[in-house]
């Protein structure tokens, strides 16, 4: 097995506040077309179906990068990659169990929101402070690797250790 680095929490970090930028278009258009097709005329109305719709269609953009080439398309730009422990590339059922379990970054927090009858500011704060704690999380693993990717057995890698070499040209 190859060494490879694991990228810094601030380069993950980044790249899923980039992530979440590029989820925006993949949102807006699925809820747009859910709306449309259904004709959806206030907000309330098939709230609940419009939301699984929409972690539906998550979990297809996400499942589908981390299948094909381990890297969604803000991974690429940030150069990480997502591998099983033996730096093979995930199966689908990593890759959608993984999806899964990385809703534990702000599912909590929501839940403790909601039990509380959070209000105001608490209703950010206390999601906010989920999200924190399971960052931190990867300061519990030798590796660095979130709580999420532990579980499963994957791991982000920097890009560039994980790729395959290139053929070396030859020298005539």
């Amino acid at each position: 097995m190859k060494k490879t680095t694991t990228p810094s929490l601030k380069r993950r970090l980044a790249s899923m506040l980039y992530e979440a930028m590029l989820l925006f278009a993949v949102v807006f258009i699925s809820g747009w077309l859910f709306s449309t097709l259904l004709q959806q005329r206030h907000a309330l109305y098939l709230r609940h179906a419009q939301q699984a719709w929409l972690f539906f269609v998550v979990g297809i953009y996400f499942v589908w990068f981390w299948t094909h080439g381990g890297q969604t398309l803000a991974m690429k730009t940030w150069r990480i990659r997502l591998v099983t422990a033996d730096g093979n590339a995930i199966r689908l059922w990593h890759a959608i169990i993984r999806y899964l379990l990385a809703w534990m970054w702000v599912l909590p927090g929501l839940a403790l929101a909601w039990a509380l009858d959070a209000k105001a500011w608490m209703l950010a704060l206390i999601p906010m402070g989920n999200v924190a704690l399971w960052a931190l999380t990867a300061y519990l693993d030798p590796q660095r690797q979130f709580l999420h990717d532990r579980l499963i057995g994957t791991r982000v890698v920097s890009a560039a250790d994980s790729a395959e070499p290139a053929a070396s040209p030859k020298v005539v």
